[in-house]
Formats: C-alpha cells, sequence, structure tokens
C-alpha cells in the first residue's frame, strides 16, 4: 500500500482514480486495515485488481509470484483461475505466510495457492514451468536476478509483472526519502532500463500504483 498519495501521478488524477475502484469486500478490507496498522507492504488495489484482469485476458493457470506477504494479491489471482490452476508464491518469513494461509482459507481458495518457504533465488530453480504469468513484489534490489531466473520458465506469450519499479517517485527524479532508499532505487533504476530492453520481451513501465514493469514473453 502507498505510504502516501500523489508520488507518481498527481494528487488530484490519483484521488479520482481511486474513486473509481471497485469496493473490497470484507475480507480485502479487512487484510488493507491490517497491512497499513501493521506496516506489511502489499499490493496497492489497483495493482491487485490489474493483475486479476491480466489473469483473466491471457487465460493463466499456472502464476508463480515472489513476495506473499499476508496473501492479498494471491487472492486476485487465485479467484481469477480455474479450480485446477495454482498460484505457485514464494516469501521467507513463516510468520507472513502462515497468516496468508489463514486469509486464503478464509477466502475459500487455499487449494488454488501453492506456498514455498525460503529465498525466492533458492527457490525458483526448484521449480517447474511453465508459467502464465510471473509477478515480482519481493527484495527490490534482487529483481533482476529473479527475472533471469524465471523467464526461462514462462511460456511464449506469459506476461511478467513487477511492482514497486518507480519506488515513491524516486527512481524518476533521484530525490531519496532517506539513504536507505539509495541501494534500492539505484537498483531498479537500472532494472528498468534491463526489463524494457531485454530481448525476450516486449515491455513498458507504466505509471499503476507505485510504478508497474509490466512486459510479455515474445520469445
Amino acid at each position: 500500500m502507498k505510504a502516501q498519495i500523489g508520488l507518481i501521478i498527481h494528487r488530484e488524477q490519483e484521488e479520482y482514480l481511486g474513486r473509481l475502484l471497485h469496493e473490497r469486500d470484507p475480507l480485502l478490507q479487512e487484510m488493507e486495515r491490517f497491512a497499513g496498522e501493521h506496516g506489511v507492504p502489499i499490493a496497492d488495489p489497483e495493482v491487485a485488481i490489474f493483475l486479476e484482469i491480466t489473469v483473466r485476458a491471457i487465460r493463466a493457470e499456472r502464476v508463480l509470484e515472489v513476495g506473499t506477504a499476508i496473501g492479498y494479491a494471491d487472492i486476485f489471482m487465485a479467484r481469477a483461475i480455474s479450480s485446477q490452476g495454482r498460484v505457485i508464491t514464494i516469501d521467507t518469513n513463516a510468520e507472513m505466510i502462515a497468516k496468508a494461509k489463514a486469509y486464503l482459507k478464509r477466502a475459500g481458495l487455499q487449494d488454488r495457492v501453492e506456498f514455498h518457504k525460503g529465498p525466492a533465488l533458492t527457490v525458483i530453480p526448484t521449480l517447474e514451468g511453465p508459467f502464465d504469468l510471473v509477478y515480482l513484489d519481493a527484495v527490490k534490489e534482487e529483481y533482476r536476478d529473479y527475472l533471469d531466473l524465471a523467464l526461462p520458465l514462462m511460456r511464449i506469450g506469459g506476461v511478467v509483472v513487477c511492482d514497486n519499479v518507480l519506488w515513491r517517485g524516486q527512481v524518476a527524479t533521484g530525490r531519496l526519502f532517506g539513504e536507505q532508499y539509495r541501494r534500492s532505487t539505484e537498483a531498479l533504476r537500472g532494472f528498468n532500463d534491463y526489463f524494457v530492453r531485454h530481448p525476450q520481451l516486449l515491455a513498458q513501465i507504466l505509471p499503476v500504483g507505485d510504478g508497474l514493469a509490466y512486459g510479455v514473453k515474445v520469445k
């Protein structure tokens, strides 16, 4: 969720777009409140909805997510796939995984999500493709490595989505909210350039949420 609005697009535009969002069901609203109160990084609602739209548009049946948190985005993606489909999600935090499992169970979607605990750079090489969609929302300094590992597991025509790539506007402006953001900001700036010019992708950076890298695997 955003730390504040108006960092990626103008405040008036963001407020207007926010008013257009469908109201989320009570469970999702509860998750949003929990994330806000406990500082848990979850996808912005517009990003989660965008993911659901993408899953439905490409008829994804196998999704790979790096960065589970409390399972907020998983609910949107899992409800968009068939009962035989699977969202395979990776996180290092056992407490967050347990929380995500509880929320998925309450949503009636627990059978559509497969959890893996451990560093994504270690877990991804153990997985089998093909994946229709890859969603990256974890350690920003590792995005390039995640992509390099995940791309060989994706089908041609599959979509990759990476969250927070404008990083509170810091990536574009270079103005940091604190020195603790320097490494991640520099890493994301390099990653964005790598992503949009990747020879296997047709890709673009979109000002959705905190910035989305969105690409289709073309070869």
